[in-house]
């Protein structure tokens, strides 16, 4: 047996939970930093009641039509296979690999939404991965970005992986 009280309750709290939720999406809106990009359907934001962010974007809406790439994990080795020794040069490398990704499906780095970033040595390396990162991506509305440390990657010598999620445009349709 449907107990009517029960009802009510519930439409009562699921009422309440989509006033609270409204009414922390206004404050959030009316209280963060959003940075302007070309793409309307993008919106770069850093919402007041976080810390500000170094070189990334806390919130990234994207809206409307389009299309959504991931682009796997790339990592420093060249088209011929090789691997350089130092972060540097292999940081290079990963970000050349994800322009060649992006530009593959139309996009550039523009487009780009989200980095997971994995590196070997965060301490020592993260200062080298934001100032080779940082001459790709669009720094006036930087991607969300995520950065961890891992114990080890899929080859011996690799010191960094990064993956990224983009949003381009949707196509053209051409009709006959």
């Amino acid at each position: 047996m449907i107990d009517e009280t029960d009802d009510r309750a519930v439409a009562s709290r699921r009422d309440l939970v989509a006033g609270a939720v409204a009414l922390a999406a206004a404050a959030g809106a009316a209280g963060s930093a959003q940075a302007q990009t070309s793409d309307p359907h993008l919106r770069f934001l850093n919402p007041a009641g976080i810390s500000a962010p170094r070189g990334y974007t806390h919130v990234v809406e994207v809206a409307g039509p389009g299309r959504t790439v991931y682009i796997a994990g790339q990592i420093g080795i060249d088209p011929t296979g090789k691997v350089p020794g130092d972060f540097r040069a292999q940081a290079a490398q990963v970000f050349e690999n994800l322009k060649v990704a992006l530009a593959a499906v139309g996009g550039k780095f523009e487009h780009v939404v989200k980095l997971n970033n994995y590196l070997t040595d965060i301490a020592a390396q993260i200062g080298t991965f934001r100032e080779v990162r940082d001459r790709y991506v669009n720094t006036a509305s930087p991607p969300a970005s995520t950065t961890i440390q891992v114990p080890a990657l899929a080859r011996p010598g690799l010191l960094i992986e990064v993956e990224a999620v983009a949003v381009l445009p949707a196509p053209s349709v051409h009709r006959l």
